[in-house]
């Protein structure tokens, strides 16, 4: 027989079993008084589905479908069965409001299936490290600056100084000075120890033993989850530390290299990500535009950028700008860096078939209002991203583009339709960071006649929407350094901004020419403000320095 027709004919077997299995639970719900449910031909809340433990579902062969409020859509396959009325009565000792419903085994296991996309917490995080409160206020008084880590460890006695010590000295000096990454490096005969601040990499201490870096190692591995005996392969893992009233995920890189290996630990502090839009750096006219684009019921925004220009957190105040308990936001993430309640928020995990892709087909079947995609790799995944931004949905991403022109060309060149994209599109937005000066000890500086012509020529050539009476007295500064800023002369960052927006006139000019060129020449016509002319007017401001601008958008052309 052809193994066409005999899968042909194992499909069509399958097929009448599955039926006689749901007349089966049909016949079963009238016995007993209840409502029958195919969970097939429902959506199934992940929201529901956490109410249960997976294990504890199979083993009483229930699955929660759907809540609202404290209603709960139970579907059972026997409501007599020990197990089953463990978990109702369970639930309702929670003052949960039950309706339950009988359904098929094969319908529980389509429900089951689901399980897989809710990002478990025991998977995300492996380990903790405690930094209790006495010591940790000690710590933030005496670590502040990088100036006083250094001399913590300079006089400190490694014969004598144990890991955990060591441990807490480099993790408590890294959040008293608001580091985003701890870099442990091994060298031939000592290790080192960098902070990167503001995007700057600084060494912190030079000279650990290797003893005590071996031991340090160890500690990292553990509590991350990875496995101690491999010294030769790359690992990654992550773990919290708990301190007082919050807690902080650390996300860890380990690789072999020449002399040991070498440790990459991202610090994720949930306050570092506790932007409004105002706070991004956004100007008034800048902000008008993101706030009426935001709020439409329906479209594709995009950020763009390299990897640590800021796109998640100017995603992140986007979300918690529409976040409010009548719309439904649901993110896919790789991996969730931060948490925002009142989210659903998951992770990709392709082992389980968890993809941007698969994922973003299941959360469209969710219903929600909001999807957040962390990044477009493929086609795939932006045809479906499109798909749901022209079907009701708001639809924000990122994609790694220099600027917001080159998004389209980008998106082209994955495989889009450019009859597509000029309908999904809303808003395209490219950003960078710029440190900004501190505020301590910035102070300002003569502007020289030849700086002063080019400044009066740059703000004549501003588009209308910028208020140029804002800059008509222009201030710009400079700082050398004070202990507020570890005598760096700069604190904190923020963003520089373009915007693109979508509309008629973009849509004829990607069915007509999709290049780089003709979008420009679009660019120019809508007046955008490129990301240059944004930080030259920081610069203005007194925000940031002429030298910061040419460091992440190139030579200023005036």
């Amino acid at each position: 027989m052809p193994e066409e027709k005999t899968t042909a004919i194992q499909r069509k077997l399958a097929e009448i079993r599955r039926q006689a299995e749901e007349r089966d639970a049909e016949r079963r719900a009238k016995k007993t008084g209840l409502p029958y449910i195919d969970p097939r031909k429902i959506p199934i809340s992940l929201e529901a589905l956490k109410l249960v433990p997976e294990a504890k579902a199979k083993e009483a062969k229930v699955a929660p479908l759907e809540i609202k409020t404290q209603r709960v859509a139970l579907a059972v396959f026997d409501p007599q069965f020990r197990a089953a009325q463990e978990t109702i009565q369970d639930l309702k000792e929670k003052k949960y409001e039950l309706k339950i419903f009988i359904a098929s085994m094969s319908g529980l296991l389509e429900a089951w299936r689901f399980y897989k996309f809710i990002p478990l917490k025991t998977k995300e995080i492996t380990g903790r490290a405690e930094i209790e409160k006495k010591g940790f206020e000690e710590f933030l008084g005496r670590l502040h600056t990088f100036q006083a880590v250094q001399e913590e460890f300079k006089k400190a006695d490694f014969k004598k100084l144990g890991t955990t010590d060591l441990f807490r000295i480099i993790f408590a000096g890294a959040l008293a000075n608001k580091a985003s990454d701890v870099h442990l490096e091994a060298e031939e005969k000592e290790a080192k120890i960098r902070y990167r601040l503001d995007g700057i990499l600084h060494d912190i201490f030079n000279t650990l033993p290797l003893k005590n870096y071996t031991g340090l190692i160890s500690r990292i591995k553990l509590l991350s989850g990875m496995k101690l005996n491999i010294h030769s392969e790359p690992q990654d893992g992550r773990f919290t530390i708990n301190i007082p009233d919050k807690e902080i995920e650390v996300r860890v890189s380990i690789i072999p290299s020449e002399f040991g290996e070498t440790v990459v630990m991202r610090i994720l502090d949930p306050a570092a990500i506790m932007v409004d839009l105002l706070g991004l750096g956004l100007r008034e006219d800048d902000l008008e535009l993101v706030e009426r684009e935001i709020i439409k019921p329906h479209g594709l925004i995009l950020n763009t950028g390299p990897t640590g220009s800021g796109k998640t957190t100017t995603l992140y105040a986007f979300l918690r700008k529409l976040n409010n308990p009548e719309i439904k936001v649901i993110t896919i993430e790789d991996p969730i860096e931060y948490r925002i309640p009142g989210i659903e928020q998951t992770q990709v995990d392709p082992e389980a078939g968890y993809t941007f892709a698969n994922g973003l087909r299941a959360i469209v079947r969710q219903d929600p209002d909001v999807i957040l995609v962390g990044e477009i790799r493929d086609a795939e995944t932006a045809d479906i991203a499109m798909q749901a931004s022209l079907t009701g949905h708001m639809v924000l991403s990122t994609l790694h583009t220099n600027d917001a022109v080159g998004a389209v060309p980008r998106l082209v060149n994955l495989g889009v339709k450019p009859a597509t994209i000029g309908p999904a599109l809303t808003l395209v937005i490219a950003q960078r960071l710029v440190r900004k000066l501190c505020e301590q000890c910035k102070k300002p500086i003569q502007i020289s006649a030849e700086l002063k012509e080019k400044i009066n020529g740059f703000l004549k050539k501003l588009p209308k929407r910028v208020k140029k009476e804002d800059y008509k007295n222009p201030a710009i500064y400079e700082s050398k350094g004070c202990p507020a800023c570890n005598n760096f002369g700069f604190r904190g960052r923020i963003g520089i901004f373009e915007f693109l927006k979508s509309g008629p006139d973009l849509e004829e000019a990607i069915l007509k020419e999709v290049s780089e060129g003709s979008l420009r020449r679009l660019a120019e016509k809508q007046e955008m403000v490129g990301m240059q002319t944004d930080g030259i007017l920081k610069v203005l401001k007194g925000i940031t320095t002429f030298k910061e601008v040419e460091e992440v958008t190139g030579p200023i052309e005036w």
